[in-house]
Formats: C-alpha cells, sequence, structure tokens
C-alpha cells in the first residue's frame, strides 16, 4: 500500500508533552485547520504522569521552546491517525540560515525522546 505525503505550514498552538502538539494547519487559498492534534511520528517521549514525570517535563518543554507560537512545516501521511485520533507527522522548522531542521529526530538527538515503531 503505497503512502501519499502531504507538506503544509502550520502553526503551533500549544504543545501537551513532548510527543504531541496541538496546530492550525494553512490548507492554502485561505483556508485552515484549527485545533488538530498532531503525534510525532516515529518516536515516543516520557510521560507526563507517574514515574517519568520529571524526564516527561523536560522533554515537554524542550519541545515547546523549538516549536510552540511559531511556523513549522509538517508532513503527513495521508489518512494515517493513530489509536488516539491524532495525525502522525514529522515536524520540520527552519532555522536562520534557512535550513530544516527535523524535530521528531532532534527530540531523539537530544535526549529527549525514544524511536518508536508504531
Amino acid at each position: 500500500m503505497e503512502h501519499t505525503l502531504y507538506h503544509y505550514k502550520a502553526i503551533v498552538t500549544s504543545v501537551y508533552d513532548g510527543d504531541t502538539c496541538t496546530v492550525d494547519i494553512d490548507l492554502g487559498l485561505s483556508a485552515w485547520i484549527r485545533g488538530e492534534k498532531l503525534r510525532l511520528n516515529r518516536i515516543n517521549a516520557p510521560e507526563l504522569r507517574g514515574d517519568e514525570r520529571a524526564k516527561g517535563l523536560l522533554s515537554r518543554d524542550f519541545l515547546k521552546g523549538k516549536i510552540e507560537g511559531k511556523e513549522i512545516t509538517i508532513e503527513t501521511i495521508k489518512d494515517r491517525r493513530e489509536k488516539y485520533g491524532r495525525y502522525l507527522a514529522e515536524i520540520w522548522i527552519e532555522d536562520k540560515k534557512g535550513k530544516f531542521i527535523n524535530i521528531n529526530d532532534l527530540m531523539v538527538s537530544e535526549g529527549f525522546a525514544k524511536y518508536q515503531k508504531y
């Protein structure tokens, strides 16, 4: 089965934890989807509850610092939602030099998440 990838500009309105955020997605032609929850694809960050809470808060705060309130580019797999109904997405930010950085990979390389298959 072939997956179609879609790229959109979006604004991050809130970060829930180290692998979940809420965005307003610009579909083009003045059409927006507001309040869409995204799950960062391929990674898993510590939870905000239980034994992982301290690491979960650090992970969330790192992600917040990188993307909250900012314009991002998202890549979603067509119609692919995970068990909680969130779209799985790759998130990219553009640095000051115009280079795109994959936030999913950055979360892992900085020690705030682990790679995980779904």
